[in-house]
């Protein structure tokens, strides 16, 4: 079984309904509209968002949170992840009435349990959500780039790509790239290939969540390719909200073919009923990809993590170590 990284999860999206209802119990919430037999229940995007966001207000304190961070990335270490990358949403601290401090404080402390008990390297990418709008963009970058906390290394911007414009988000991105901070950002899933370039134009980031829909236009994919920048792809994620209609016609072999840097990742995992193992077993099994084949995306995602030299260099040295 290959080593794995992942480099895109929102980590309220990671949540396992077994979890969510086990909070919903805590809290006395009825969640049956969206979890049937053990399994999220949806059937559009918008659907999805609002499933969403009702089990992720059923996360509410910072030992929540903690348990959140701690339960997800134990169960990576697992299935054989030794690096995570998640993504936190300042907004959802405020809807559970925490600081975003407080909740960030809370997910690190989450992430530290679960690296003592199984080696897993993790860090947060602070990031805005399109549809909440600018203001909130905007304060979530100054909170990255001010908030200190040692595994806070990335800033993004997620939420529904049919909404916003690029440019608007110039000087989030600014704030938090002079703080050092990685840059990645949603583009390529329900916008087309123009939100791609739209993002490598405005924003520059050195990572594209999905940015899949690229492949329909192969200036733009040589652009990726020559410019090094990676996507962050999740096919069972595209699959489950049709930007895809199958794995057949999936187009992470094509993008890789054509020199573009791709890694796997779960995205929202159980909403997709997915996790990033079975990513990997989709990689092995749709797109024929061998073992060796696998440990060079986990390589290509450890070289994209948002993450200091040494601990990068420590992983590399744990991903070579396992292919002797």
């Amino acid at each position: 079984m290959p080593l794995k990284a992942e480099l895109h999860c929102h980590i309220e999206g990671a949540a396992a309904p077994e979890l969510v209802l086990k909070q919903a119990a805590r809290y006395g919430k009825d969640v049956s509209a969206i979890i049937k037999d053990g399994s999220f229940v949806w059937h559009d995007f918008t659907s999805f968002l609002a499933a969403y966001d009702v089990a992720s207000d059923l996360f509410r304190t910072e030992e929540d949170y903690a348990r959140l961070a701690d339960h997800y990335l134990t169960s990576l270490a697992r299935d054989g992840a030794i690096y995570s990358e998640i993504f936190t949403s300042p907004d959802h601290a405020a809807k559970a009435g925490l600081s975003p401090q407080a909740y960030t404080n809370a997910l690190g402390e989450g992430m530290i349990r679960a690296r003592d008990k199984t080696g897993i390297e993790g860090r947060m990418i602070v990031t805005g959500v399109r549809h909440v709008g600018v203001e909130s963009i905007e304060a979530a970058a100054r909170f990255a780039a001010k908030c200190g906390h040692p595994l806070v290394t990335g800033f993004g911007v997620a939420g529904d790509e049919r909404q916003g414009d690029f440019e608007d988000y110039v000087r989030a991105f600014e704030i938090a790239r002079e703080a050092g901070l990685g840059i990645t950002i949603h583009a390529g899933e329900f916008g087309g290939w123009e939100s791609v370039q739209a993002a490598l134009d405005h924003i520059r980031p050195s990572r594209i969540g999905h940015g899949v829909r690229a492949i329909e236009n192969p200036d733009l994919v040589k652009r990726i390719a020559d410019e090094g920048v990676v996507l962050e792809c999740c096919p069972g994620s595209n699959i489950a909200l049709k930007v895809f209609d199958s794995f057949e016609t999936h187009p992470f072999l094509a993008l890789q073919a054509a020199g573009c840097k791709v890694t796997l990742n779960s995205d929202d995992p159980p909403y997709f009923w997915t996790t990033l193992k079975r990513e990997y077993d989709i990689a092995a099994t749709h797109f024929g990809m061998d073992d060796k084949a696998l440990t060079a995306v986990t390589k290509t995602a450890i070289e994209a993590a948002f993450v200091d030299r040494k601990t990068k260099a420590a992983l590399l040295a744990k991903l070579n170590g396992a292919k002797r």
